[in-house]
């Protein structure tokens, strides 16, 4: 299917975007149409109809600054979700996208005194558009992959946050977007620059209502890490069991900088995320933990990418995946080691705990190292079913059977959710009881 340049046009028009902008929607428009749709193992994602999607939904109000300027309507979505309340106890500032922009945007103001910078894209792209110009696509490359072609061509929303040299804060930055319509398409995109010695950490909370068409969910991040600067992004995505999620993720990090990738993928009918990180110059590293759980009818294909390009680099990474009913979990990782990567070292532990008889669990680890002599790379991967000993033995010391395999989870995913917030952890084990009560059932 080949998707119009008009279509594109209405949306740079309508945001009265500078003519850059544009140029590069219809570079990656021109890119989409011509590409095909990748070809995988698993999933199949010839399924995806995006003749149906909506590819913009503009809202009708401006973003707000205060959350009782938000109409009732919308505001009662996020009560519910008890984003405001967040807010107030613990975080520094807040981005909320409803539909394809956002709704609400503020930080504190002593982080602003101090030259943050937190709000929407499109409003960075308003106030600060050379900031905006000197890292959107600079990380992530128009022609990266198909879904970053066609989020390049329809993106609206997302977050600019910009730390200064030296600035480090003490309370978590976060953005929440939600999916509110029939076969909708959202398409936010991030930009996060932590300068030399700067600290921050990022929490992105996505989830949507079930409807029975299909939407897509296609987002970039962008993720810029300076010299001795260290950058956290925690992602919980909980989408409805009808959206494709479809994303791309990056980091650049520089000298002795640090960048931890903590993720828990719930939901969506598929997923595929593997958030990459670049260890650019010497000392540089990254961490990331991810979890992913495959309820029935699902698919969780994720995993991580780290490229290192420099001596004395060192990533970990560490992906627990869950499967229930009849869902696929799906490792796809690749770890590349340059010849100038000299004292360096790489450890991959991928596990996948499978429920029930027809669950499924793939990995597809992949590596490319071009100084074995000279840096340490290990790759562990295990892959099992809870027998029905093991709860036989916990239901005689007087658990149920779902109390003993939520003892089993919990011991599994542990060292990723120690590093989730509380109210996300909640969410998370919440969603694994239902998902076990609906396999059950």
């Amino acid at each position: 299917m080949l998707l119009k340049e008009e279509q594109v046009r209405y949306i740079s028009e309508s945001k009265n975007e500078p003519q850059w902008m544009l140029d590069i929607r219809l570079e990656a428009l021109r890119l989409f149409n011509k590409t095909k749709v990748p070809k995988w193992p698993v999933p199949d994602l010839n399924e995806l109809d995006l003749s149906e999607i909506s590819f913009y939904l503009k809202n009708e109000i401006k973003s707000k600054k205060s959350w009782e300027e938000v109409p009732s309507e919308i505001r009662e979505i996020y009560d519910k979700m008890k984003i405001p309340e967040a807010e107030q106890k613990y975080l520094g500032g807040s981005v909320v996208q409803h539909k394809s922009e956002s709704v609400y945007e503020n930080i504190r103001k002593e982080y602003e005194k101090k030259g943050v910078i937190f709000m929407s894209l499109d409003e960075a792209l308003k106030k600060h558009s050379d900031l905006v110009k000197q890292y959107f696509t600079k990380c992530v490359s128009i022609n990266d992959n198909k879904y970053s072609m066609l989020h390049y061509a329809f993106w609206s929303g997302g977050s600019f946050l910009y730390v200064p040299k030296g600035v480090k804060l003490d309370m978590p930055m976060q953005a929440y977007f939600y999916m509110n319509n029939k076969k909708e398409g959202q398409f936010e995109h991030t930009i996060i620059v932590a300068e030399e010695d700067a600290q921050v950490h990022y929490i992105e909370g996505c989830s949507a209502p079930l409807y029975n068409q299909n939407s897509i969910h296609s987002a970039v991040v962008e993720v810029f890490v300076g010299k001795n600067s260290r950058m956290k992004y925690t992602t919980v995505q909980n989408w409805s069991k009808n959206i494709y999620n479809l994303n791309t993720k990056r980091a650049i990090v520089k000298e002795n900088g640090l960048m931890e990738w903590v993720g828990g993928s719930l939901g969506s009918k598929v997923s595929l995320l593997y958030p990459c990180s670049i260890l650019s110059e010497p000392g540089a590293k990254a961490n990331h933990l991810t979890i992913t759980l495959s309820p029935s009818g699902t698919i969780k294909e994720g995993g991580a990418k780290v490229i290192h390009l420099a001596p004395n680099t060192h990533s970990n990474i560490i992906s627990k995946g869950i499967c229930i009913g009849d869902g696929v979990g799906v490792y796809r990782g690749l770890v590349k080691m340059d010849k100038k990567a000299v004292n360096s070292t790489s450890t991959v532990k991928c596990d996948s705990l499978m429920i029930g008889d027809k669950s499924k669990s793939y990995t597809f680890p992949y590596s490319k190292i071009q100084n074995v002599n000279s840096v340490k790379f290990t790759h562990e991967a295990t892959a099992g079913r809870i027998s029905q000993k093991q709860l036989d033995y916990l239901m005689s010391r007087g658990l149920t059977e779902q109390n003993a395999i939520m003892l089993f989870i919990t011991g599994f995913i542990n060292p990723v959710v120690n590093e989730i917030p509380l109210e996300y952890v909640v969410e998370f084990n919440r969603f694994i009881k239902l998902e076990m009560d609906n396999a059950q059932g």
